[in-house]
């Protein structure tokens, strides 16, 4: 089975690093043209001028933007769609930071449900009439395995990626018939700067050495080691092409079989 999306636009959020980084390889690697989305301009130039070119068609960029300022990026990104139209839209952004429930307050909640939410939707609702019009589209939520069950010290994230997941499925019902799928990927431990910064706070916090929670978390993972970004790439890849065109409203959990665990 030889994955091939040429000639299909894709928009690839928070793509400098990490899990998006991944994802957004991926895509280029099976022909897609790929534009590339976060806040450091100079990252996003240089890693959109390493992703691969497999045809001479085939062209990468690059969209500054900051999911941290809600109405900032709603400027920019209602400026790129009036200029692009995208075919495969991932859904991908920075985490809120960690905390417990007890001591987020009000305008905590706030401010994550504009970065993990409000950029979500607007992103989408701004993708959609192309996608509608033509009969075809993916979208593609990268989320977290906390939409099952919610991980200590991350109320922020478990909160508002619960909701995105609930509208996500609720958006897939509506435009299934226009040959549109929308999924949601449950993330587990992957081998990122973001986990890296996790640990490194509960390793603060509990006064340990942060390579012994690394080992903690890995023994819980049933492989017994953290995901690697490329891993994702393969799976967005999927869900991006012609072969999942069955597969919608759905949940995958990718995270090396920890969610048997819950």
């Amino acid at each position: 089975m030889k994955i091939d999306i040429s000639s299909r636009n894709a928009l690839v959020g928070a793509a400098t690093q990490g899990i998006g980084a991944g994802i957004a390889e991926a895509l280029a690697e099976c022909g897609a043209n790929v534009t590339v989305m976060a806040r450091n301009a100079e990252k996003l130039k240089i890693f959109a001028a390493s992703l691969p070119v497999v045809n001479e068609n085939q062209k990468h960029r690059y969209l500054v933007a900051d999911f941290s300022d809600f109405e900032a990026f709603r400027k920019v990104i209602s400026v790129y769609f009036s200029e692009n139209k995208v075919d495969i839209l991932v859904n991908n952004t920075n985490g809120p930071e960690a905390g417990m429930a007890l001591g987020q307050k009000t305008e905590d909640f706030q401010s994550a449900f504009d970065l993990l939410f409000k950029t979500v939707c607007e992103t989408t609702t701004l993708a959609l009439p192309h996608m509608m019009q033509q009969k075809h589209g993916r979208i593609i939520n990268v989320s977290s395995l906390s939409v099952k069950e919610p991980i200590d010290n991350l109320v922020l994230s478990n909160t508002i990626r619960s909701a995105v997941a609930a509208w996500a499925q609720t958006l897939s019902n509506e435009v299934a018939a226009n040959g549109i799928t929308v999924n949601n990927i449950l993330t587990g431990y992957f081998d990122t700067e973001r986990i890296t910064k996790l640990i490194s706070i509960e390793a603060l916090e509990k006064n340990i050495p942060a390579e012994e929670i690394r080992k903690a978390r890995e023994s819980r993972i049933p492989m017994k080691r953290l995901g690697k970004p490329e891993e994702y790439g393969h799976l967005a890849a999927f869900l991006a092409s012609d072969y999942a065109s069955y597969l919608t409203g759905t949940n995958i959990p990718l995270d090396g079989g920890l969610h048997h665990a819950y």
